[in-house]
């Protein structure tokens, strides 16, 4: 007889919080055996055991889900099976919170680690069945002791968010807390972050931000309790990066679906490009700054790059947050804009290929552009995410860029374009001023030409 206990099969990692109870019979079954959501069992079926936490219904109520030692769930249907308890007391994760005393060398270099939540410090919830942030910041790091030969890590836990809720304010928030950990010692600052929205924070980072030090955002696409977590490596390699001395805001994420390697990516030049893969950060015109091994090799791949400097820290965290990002698609009215128009202070518009919006169609929004453009900027980027806008190619571009006050998004992906925006507009509302900012590179979110960087 086999017991298995490390099987990446049959059920997915549960993401999603579907909550309904099990079917009558399994209930019963589970009654009779005083088990209860979150006691360890054993289930024997066709010739193997199952070890695991015993999880809610999550989706098919007919079906028992447990959640392996490796932290991948098995779904099995209860007839013919034999189920006993093996631990009668539920997890601690949802009982205690017991914090973890780490223990650093205080002659390594001075590190700190802000967490903020997000998969990277997420594990399972017992009490749902989903992944959720509960790890506190001691037990995330004492999952990676490797990185107590590296650095002397000090930890600050400002806020615990998943990033699909982050805000501009706490862009603000933790421009200032780098800042402040920086002037006070540390030689570099790692943010543990939600991979949802990395980008969008480390954009904003990179322009509320004056360092001659290193800061890296880091996440991961499987939570920390997963046997196939990147957390781990990623923190790593994150560690590594924080003494070296590329001083430059960037996310530090798997290059490949193995443990190969990170690569470290400018923070205006980054975009989450996969919902779930392991390797979903990618450059965007632009190539990586580096490969980071989990060995501390760091291979530079970009030589335009600022280097390591002692200068104070500096956060200028204004940013207006009445700004907006509309997708042009087939058909679409450009009255939209003109609602947009009267709720927020600056748009960004995503075109299609160099930067097109309708213009000889029955719904031209060349006359709705011209308009708004002459009261609030409007800044056109392409949803090809890949290229720049081009203002010379194309007739309908010509006509867009010289009868109307729209802003070329240069090479910079839609985000990055928007970010950018609030942070110009926390600072002047002149639309001329705005406009040179718009087109002046401040933090490396605009390149010369174009690089060699498509899907790498």
């Amino acid at each position: 007889m086999k017991v298995s206990t490390n099987r990446e099969f049959l059920y997915p990692p549960l993401q999603i919080i579907f909550m309904a109870e099990y079917f009558e019979a399994i209930k019963t079954v589970l009654k009779k055996h005083s088990i209860e959501i979150g006691h360890r069992i054993s289930v024997e079926k066709d010739g193997e055991i199952y070890e695991g936490i015993l999880m809610p219904n999550t989706g098919d109520p007919d079906v028992l889900v447990i959640k392996l030692d490796n932290g991948y769930n098995v779904g099995l249907a209860v007839d013919n099976v034999r189920i006993k308890k093996i631990d009668a007391i539920k997890p601690k994760a949802l009982t205690t919170k017991k914090k973890e005393t780490i223990k650093f060398d205080r002659s390594k270099p001075l590190v700190c680690l802000i967490t903020t939540g997000g998969t990277i410090t997420s594990k399972v919830d017992y009490n749902t069945g989903g992944v959720i942030s509960l790890m506190t910041a001691e037990e995330f790091v004492k999952k990676t002791p490797e990185i107590a030969n590296i650095a002397n890590i000090e930890i600050v836990q400002p806020f615990t968010k998943m990033s699909e809720d982050m805000e501009p304010a706490d862009w603000a928030s933790l421009s200032q807390e780098i800042a402040k950990q920086l002037n006070r010692g540390a030689v570099g600052a790692i943010v543990a972050h939600g991979t949802d929205t990395l980008h969008y924070t480390a954009a904003a980072l990179s322009f509320m931000l004056e360092t001659s030090k290193p800061v890296i955002l880091v996440g991961a696409q499987r939570s920390s309790d997963r046997g196939s977590t990147d957390s781990a490596m990623n923190l790593i390699c994150a560690v590594h990066l924080a003494v070296s001395d590329i001083a430059e805001v960037g996310t530090c994420m798997h290059a490949t679906m193995n443990d190969d390697y990170c690569l470290f990516i400018r923070g205006t030049k980054v975009r989450k490009m996969h919902a779930s893969r392991r390797d979903a950060f990618r450059p965007i015109n632009d190539l990586p700054l580096a490969k980071v091994y989990p060995t501390g090799n760091i291979e530079v791949l970009n030589e335009n790059y600022k280097k390591r400097e002692n200068k104070k820290a500096e956060a200028d965290a204004k940013f207006e947050e009445k700004i907006a990002l509309q997708k042009i698609y087939p058909g679409s009215d450009p009255e939209i804009l003109e609602y947009l128009a009267s709720k927020y202070k600056g748009i960004v518009l995503e075109a299609t290929g160099f930067g097109h919006i309708p213009t000889a169609s029955k719904k031209s929004w060349i006359p709705a552009i011209k308009k708004v453009s002459a009261r609030i900027p409007v800044v056109v980027a392409t949803q090809t995410i890949y290229g720049r806008v081009n203002t010379n190619v194309y007739t309908n571009l010509r006509i867009l860029f010289s009868e109307t006050n729209a802003i070329p998004a240069e090479d910079m992906h839609p985000e990055t374009a928007f970010v950018k925006l609030g942070f110009v507009l926390g600072h002047t509302k002149k639309l001329e001023e705005v406009r040179k900012l718009m087109l002046t590179n401040l933090a490396g979110e605009i390149s010369s030409r174009e690089g060699d960087a498509f899907l790498i």
